[in-house]
């Protein structure tokens, strides 16, 4: 599963099989998948700057 979502099924004790394999069926098929795929974008902005340099000044203007 290259493309997924965080997600948390809970499973009751008793559940029937039919209704544990269909929520297994639904994890593969990444139903319900919202947003958007955030490693596409992944290395796309270039900074002039070191990032750790660029986010230290950035935390220094709160204060």
């Amino acid at each position: 599963m290259e493309n997924y979502e965080k997600m948390v099924t809970v499973i009751k004790p008793g559940t029937a099989k039919r209704k544990m394999e269909s929520l297994l069926k639904k994890l593969r098929e990444g139903t319900g998948k919202k947003g958007i795929d955030a490693k596409k974008y992944c290395g796309t902005v270039k900074f002039k700057e070191d990032g750790l340099v660029l986010q230290k000044r950035w935390r220094d203007e709160w204060e």
